[in-house]
């Protein structure tokens, strides 16, 4: 059994799923894993509106994920690794208990058609 999440940290995790449930956001987030990058750098590939990437923006900012600072006319936005490391804690906590489940499942499989065309072993 998983044990339950601390209060803040599912607020956490409820709200950097959230953001990363659009696709235009997972892009603008798989852009800043390369470094820091200007609203315009991170609105180029997408097609939409700058307010819409702005709207956008807002959403990972308020996840957490991405923290933006604007120097003169420039707003330059980078990912904020705390809340990336909550969310790859519990997809590796998840991952693991699925894992072991299929191990378990494989081997009895295996124990239960041991001649079979699709067994592991071979």
């Amino acid at each position: 059994m998983v044990a339950a999440v601390p209060t803040a940290e599912a607020q956490q995790l409820d709200r950097a799923f959230h953001a990363l449930a659009d696709g235009s956001r997972r892009a603008m987030v798989a852009r800043l894993a390369r470094g820091p990058a200007s609203v315009s750098e991170l609105a180029a590939p997408l097609d939409m509106s700058l307010p819409s990437v702005l709207q956008h923006l807002d959403v990972l900012q308020r996840s957490g994920l991405v923290r933006s600072e604007k120097v003169g006319r420039v707003r330059t936005c980078r990912l904020e690794s705390g809340p990336m490391r909550t969310v790859e804690h519990w997809i590796a906590e998840h991952r693991g208990a699925w894992e072991r489940r299929l191990d378990r499942l494989g081997d009895v499989l295996d124990d239960a058609f041991p001649n079979d065309e699709g067994d592991r072993s071979r």
